[in-house]
């Protein structure tokens, strides 16, 4: 599969990148994709919710009256659930959210993910390139030449680019990515997906 290489104006440089059917053209698994966005969001989730019960709240131990005679419902101490200011009963406690993943589910979820990128026509091939300095209004032009200024874009990168993180850090639509560092959430949750070509030949390969 081929597709066309862009400059940083937005002008087709007549040249084709060439797309691995083994990545951008997999019979597509929903329910890996699931699975991977579900472990991903899990994953950062930190699990410190906690409230107190009964044994953990300030009062008084003391059983407040006589367990019988007293014409009225049996009641232990002030601590009780069922009085205000009591303890919470099965309330939250901290947790660890994480779960294990197979490796080739992993795999299969990111080459799904990039086929529908593909299939959507939400996959954009550039060539490298840097900004001289680090400017929010220089990316946004950039944004602006491949007619996806205002959506979700996601610029996956080579390698570290100090210039381009940096001009793309103060735009809440954008999120630049090292390609060795790309996840199946990054993907699904981008409407473009911009490539760079040294970082199209690594994809290739996953």
């Amino acid at each position: 599969m081929e597709v066309a290489i862009y400059n940083i104006k937005g002008e087709d440089t007549g040249r084709k990148a060439q797309l691995s059917d083994e990545v951008f053209a997999v019979d597509a698994n929903e329910h890996a994709v699931y699975l991977d966005v579900k472990q991903y969001l899990a994953n950062k989730r930190q699990g410190t919710h906690k409230s107190k019960e009964r044994s953990e709240v300030s009062g008084s131990t003391r059983k407040l009256h006589k367990q019988k005679g007293g014409g009225g419902s049996r009641i232990g101490d002030i601590n009780s659930p069922v009085l205000v200011g009591g303890g919470r009963v099965f309330g939250p406690r901290p947790r660890d959210y994480r779960f294990k993943l197979n490796k080739k589910v992993k795999q299969l979820a990111r080459k799904s993910a990039l086929t529908y990128k593909v299939q959507d026509s939400q996959l954009i091939v550039v060539e490298d390139f840097n900004f001289e300095a680090p400017k929010t209004k220089d990316f946004v032009n950039f944004a602006k030449n491949l007619k996806v200024d205002g959506k979700k874009i996601l610029l996956v990168l080579p390698g570290q680019n100090k210039n381009v993180t940096l001009s793309a850090r103060n735009i809440p639509y954008a999120q630049t990515m090292v390609v060795s560092d790309i996840n199946t959430y990054a993907l699904m949750n981008s409407n473009a997906v911009i490539v760079t070509e040294s970082s199209l030949d690594f994809i290739n390969k996953i």
